[in-house]
């Protein structure tokens, strides 16, 4: 219970602190939103300036406590401001139509990346002195050594442009809508396939490489010496014992990717062309939209934020030496 407490009261001032450092950094930006919106919209009274602030939040007379006091109230009723790329559409309305995209394809993508990542790390540590072991190592540490849109933009070339088993872009058939039901989804997963396949590949041999490390460390402590004395059976030791012990380290890891899923794979999505949130970012920062990347920023450290806490709650679970304060 003093663990769990002290993550939480930890969680509460990381988001305090988060909360406060996105306050200030569209403040600290040359110019502000309303002065962008103003030149970018012909003819409009100079005197609706003020009024064009008061939508973004930024009445420069209003004192600083109490506008980030305005702030934190907004925030809290689910009001991130009004974009100015697609002005008057609030932030959130922009925003949450490139969430479900993100989430879906990058937290998928992860998630499978993660899992077999994991499982192949420790068939190979298992293995390890085998050179099939040594090859699967090599070829996925060779892939995880390009860039995400490189490996992209292979794939794109030999299976969506020299071989259209694929299409170049896109998130789904411009004909189909959500009310079309299967045909709608077979086309979400059909428009999804490569971009996730580019995520998972390229980030697998991360996950290999140190649940490999991790488990070679474990196969050498004096227990699993003794589990083999007592004759218990391989899959016993590698997976209840072994694996249990070398996947703790790769959980806050997980944690943390998980937590980027927010922030999308912006190169990626720019290669595909999917309208995720890493692509919005991109778009927020070429029009200057400070209310848009204000609020992706916010997302992708809360995210981040979250995903630790549940990581460190994990881990308190699987492994007592945590729940005891490192005294065993």
């Amino acid at each position: 219970m003093k663990y769990f407490l002290r993550r939480i009261l930890w969680l509460i001032f990381a988001i305090f602190v988060a909360l406060t450092i996105n306050f200030i950094l569209p403040r600290l930006m040359p110019g502000d939103p309303a002065t962008i919106l103003i030149q970018r919209l012909e003819g409009l009274e100079p005197s609706a300036i003020e009024a064009v602030r008061t939508a973004f939040g930024l009445e420069t007379d209003k004192n600083i406590v109490i506008q980030y006091w305005d702030y934190l109230v907004n925030l809290a009723h689910g009001d991130l401001g009004i974009s100015i790329s697609h002005y008057p559409t609030p932030v959130w309305d922009v925003l949450k139509k490139a969430l479900p995209w993100t989430i879906g394809l990058m937290g998928l993508s992860t998630i499978f990346s993660f899992v077999i990542g994991t499982f192949i790390g420790i068939g190979i540590a298992w293995k390890r002195k085998s050179k099939i072991s040594d090859a699967i190592l090599g070829l996925f540490l060779f892939i995880r050594s390009f860039p995400y849109f490189w490996f992209g933009l292979i794939l794109v070339y030999f299976l969506a442009f020299n071989n259209p088993f694929f299409p170049l872009g896109g998130a789904h058939s411009t004909r189909l809508m959500p009310a079309d039901g299967l045909a709608y989804f077979k086309s979400v997963l059909y428009h999804g396939f490569l971009p996730g396949l580019t995520i998972t590949i390229s980030s697998m041999g991360y996950w290999i490489l140190t649940i490999r490390n991790n488990m070679i460390n474990v196969l050498a402590e004096d227990y699993i010496t003794v589990a083999k004395a007592k004759g218990l059976s391989a899959s016993r030791i590698r997976n209840l014992y072994a694996a249990k012990n070398a996947i703790l380290p790769s959980i806050s890891g997980f944690a943390m990717a998980l937590g980027f899923v927010i922030g999308g794979s912006l190169l990626t999505e720019m290669v595909f062309s999917y309208p995720g949130v890493g692509f919005m970012l991109f778009q927020a920062v070429q029009q200057q939209d400070y209310p848009l990347l204000q609020a992706i920023f916010l997302f992708i450290i809360l995210g981040v934020l979250f995903s630790n806490f549940i990581a460190d709650i994990v881990i308190m679970l699987l492994d007592p030496r945590v729940r005891d304060g490192g005294s065993r």
